[in-house]
């Protein structure tokens, strides 16, 4: 991508930003409402048979995704003109979603600041290590770091521990009104489970909702696993570092099949988000299509990201993501070109 090109692509992806109030509220509908019907479907099945309601949970689980989509948006408010509509809206959404409405939001911020930088990572974002710092790193880091990379960790043990256990505490340091937040989604989301036990029955609950909430967990860290994640990504020292590379070269188009693609709120077009993420869901497309740089971003389908999974490291000299077993045999031929060789005795 041209120089020139890279420093118009924010003038020209600015007229997609505008807020469509009648699009977002057709959105809450035909998000919120087939949620709720599915979710009574899947209660009705449960008397003729389970494998009859498992269809239909996993359909359910893409309206959660979808549901996400319009929280995400009111996090960068940009789902409504008006900031009180947002945080409501984000609020409530974030109690079916399972997340902390501010805490999110706030972490959020960061990972859009700070994507790709390698100097600034920790906040709202996966761990990653370069194979220079995995090489230095202590044996229980690197264990530790194999452990949490694995994917039955990340995508088996993930959804349950992130949106179960770690949204239900607040961040260091955070502010009064983040904290309140999140006891306020901790206290509606309890309220929400035990009026549902009641009404019923907690068995029949957890049939149904356990799912819900696993499978929408899933593919939520793999979509945004995968979108960071890919070959050729772009990771920069904060020197070197630019925003516009950050969002473009270091975020992939991940071209899903026009159903995934309306269930996952177009956030397939990370690439067009990370530029500019006052764009809202429903103009992403329409920003890609219409600006001609932005389609030379990294395409992946369904079939290509599955070779995330074995992206590990990344490579610093070579900008590149490696896996452990790309990383070994190259630290052993560095190991033997060091080994001081030794003349034999004539």
């Amino acid at each position: 991508m041209h120089q020139s090109n890279i420093a118009q692509l924010k003038k020209k992806i600015a007229p997609f930003e505008r807020t469509d109030t009648k699009a977002s509220i057709r959105q809450i509908f035909n998000t919120l409402v087939p949620y709720v019907l599915l979710w009574y479907a899947a209660y009705l099945s449960l008397s003729v048979s389970y494998w009859l309601t498992l269809p239909i949970l996993i359909v359910a689980s893409g309206f959660m995704i979808r549901t996400f989509i319009l929280f995400h948006d009111c996090c960068h408010q940009s789902f409504f003109n008006n900031r009180l509509a947002n945080d409501i809206l984000g609020t409530i959404t974030g109690v079916l979603t399972h997340v902390p409405y501010e805490q999110w939001k706030n972490a959020h911020a960061i990972h859009h600041a700070t994507s790709s930088n390698l100097d600034k990572r920790g906040v709202g974002d996966i761990w990653i290590m370069t194979v220079n710092e995995y090489e230095s790193a202590p044996f229980w880091l690197q264990i530790a770091y194999r452990i949490y990379r694995h994917p039955i960790v990340m995508f088996g043990l993930g959804p349950i521990y992130v949106f179960l256990f770690q949204y239900r505490f607040n961040r260091k340091g955070a502010k009064n009104r983040e904290r309140l937040n999140t006891y306020l989604t901790n206290v509606l989301l309890i309220a929400y489970y035990l009026v549902m036990c009641w009404a019923v029955g907690w068995e029949t609950f957890l049939l149904i909702q356990g799912p819900i909430f696993y499978l929408s967990g899933l593919f939520g860290i793999w979509l945004f696993y995968v979108q960071h994640q890919f070959e050729d990504s772009y990771f920069e020292n904060e020197e070197e570092w630019s925003y516009v590379k950050a969002a473009v070269e270091g975020s992939s188009y991940y071209q899903l099949p026009k159903p995934l693609q309306w269930i996952t709120g177009n956030i397939g077009f990370h690439h067009v988000h990370h530029l500019s993420p006052k764009v809202p869901n429903y103009n992403l497309e329409k920003a890609h299509h219409s600006t001609p740089p932005l389609q030379q971003a990294t395409t992946i389908t369904l079939k290509s990201s599955l070779k995330s999974l074995q992206f590990r490291l990344w490579d610093e000299q070579n900008k590149t993501f490696v896996s452990f077993r790309d990383w070994k045999p190259r630290a052993s031929q560095v190991a033997l070109a060091e080994k001081p060789q030794t003349r034999k005795s004539s």
